[in-house]
């Protein structure tokens, strides 16, 4: 179906192509007068994505790096113009009827534009859009490859490979409870196109109908979109921008990120450029994983800020667990920070639920003896070490006394992510073993597929 190069993520962090123009149409605080002020939507849209920043910018190199890495430095190779012509293409090229596409594209756009009320057929005027994309002379802009991109690990599905899962998913409107639902025409031709034409492209228009339906989706069906966009190259943005989802209430104790998360989280975010104010903190507070009820990550961290404020681990301790597990240069001021924490959490919290009131759950204990045989067994190893700061070195010792207080008197989970952290800024040595055993209790906590593999660069190779 398409000539591109890239995953779509590469290029889009929202919807594209033909359904990218319905939403145009359908967000459009009027209806076009007539086929000329439509056409200029068309040519809006067009001219939005030329001022755009691609996704994957490499403007931050210049022309001999780029050079070096395979970039491009001319023009845009493959770009929306050519998207949106080539979804067009598929469904003027395709057996489908002229009602067919008419009945897809006027539930796509919200019923905003149709072009059988202006005496044309939807079909031709996809013809019209069609020559205004080729009309359109390539974008000048870095960051595209002439290749194929090295971050496709493999090649898109075939149409074979997933036109059953993107019909099953339509199909499965027609047994959901009675409201705002497509019609029963709509996602019969929305089935053709996945049949006749594009999976991919009807996927796409699902979802459009869905959103301008206002359709909710239950986190299980969410979940399946989520795969199937994953599939096909989408940005998690494609699925979420729109889509009206019940969200499960915000539990902390559910552990559904894909990496590290929570304080731990926070403290892999502290680098060099980190300035730890309360902007730095609200990205962090804001950082919801792909699938997670929004939220989420604030509840965790404030979750974590709060057992740490409600310890009786004194501040200096509180300290040497900060500058162990980030790599910041500056004092952490004990349990001011973590009332900033808090605080930009609870913010974050009245906005996206106001209805939720944290509640720090007890600890789950039954790993603790496992976590701490973990941190005893690294702090022989590192007692000579410390991790430096301007204001003065603070030892591994302090650091490793910190992280058993928690393990044992506060929260064994806690206590392990903040071990990982500390294992990297230390630059600990594992053994295979080790490392295996870490991936055990992780999963045992329940951690996300790639959380543990942030310390996989430390075991030891033969």
């Amino acid at each position: 179906m398409t000539g591109r190069q890239e995953p779509y993520y590469v290029c889009y962090d929202g919807d594209f192509g033909l359904s990218g123009l319905a939403e145009v149409f359908a967000l459009s605080p009027a209806a076009p007068e007539n086929a000329r002020a439509a056409l200029g939507l068309v040519t809006a849209k067009l001219d939005a994505y030329d001022r755009e920043t691609p996704v994957d910018s490499v403007d931050h190199l210049d022309a001999d790096q780029r050079s070096i890495l395979g970039y491009d430095t001319s023009h845009d190779e493959w770009g929306y113009a050519d998207d949106l012509r080539d979804d067009v293409r598929t469904l003027i090229e395709s057996p489908l009827s002229d009602e067919a596409i008419r009945t897809v594209w006027r539930a796509a756009a919200g019923g905003v534009w149709d072009p059988a009320a202006h005496g044309t057929s939807t079909r031709d005027w996809l013809r019209c859009v069609e020559e205004t994309c080729a009309a359109r002379p390539p974008r000048k802009v870095p960051g595209r490859r002439p290749a194929p991109s090295p971050l496709w690990d493999a090649r898109p599905p075939s149409a074979d490979e997933v036109r059953d899962d993107v019909v099953a998913e339509i199909r499965s409107c027609r047994e959901w409870p009675a409201g705002s639902l497509p019609s029963p025409d709509t996602l019969s031709a929305l089935e053709e196109v996945a049949v006749h034409a594009h999976p991919e492209l009807a996927f796409r228009l699902f979802l459009r109908v869905l959103k301008a339906c206002s359709v909710r989706i239950g986190k299980e069906r969410y979940d399946r979109f989520q795969a199937l966009g994953d599939r096909f190259g989408h940005h998690s943005s494609l699925i979420d921008t729109g889509l009206d989802v019940v969200w499960p209430p915000i539990d902390p104790a559910r552990r559904d990120a894909i990496w590290d998360f929570g304080l731990s989280g926070l403290a892999g975010q502290a680098h060099q450029e980190w300035h730890g104010n309360r902007e730095d903190v609200r990205r962090a507070a804001e950082g919801d994983d792909i699938g997670q009820t929004p939220g989420s990550a604030a509840a965790v961290l404030l979750d974590d800020a709060l057992r740490l404020l409600r310890s009786a681990l004194p501040d200096a301790a509180v300290s040497a667990l900060w500058s162990g597990a980030a790599d910041w240069p500056r004092s952490t001021d004990g349990r001011d920070r973590l009332r900033l924490i808090a605080d930009v959490c609870r913010e974050r919290l009245r906005e996206v639920a106001p209805a939720y009131g944290p509640v720090v759950a007890p600890a789950r204990t039954e790993l603790a003896d496992t976590v701490l045989r973990e941190v005893r067994e690294t702090a022989p190893m590192v007692a000579d070490k410390s991790v430096s700061h301007h204001w003065r070195p603070v030892p591994a010792t302090e650091v490793m006394d910190a992280l058993e207080h928690v393990v044992t008197r506060i929260d064994p989970d806690l206590g392990f992510r903040l071990f990982l952290r500390v294992l990297g800024r230390l630059s600990v040595s594992l053994t295979q073993e080790q490392y295996d055993r870490y991936q055990a209790i992780g999963e045992s906590f329940g951690y996300g597929e790639y959380h543990v593999s942030d310390v996989d660069h430390l075991v030891e190779t033969d």
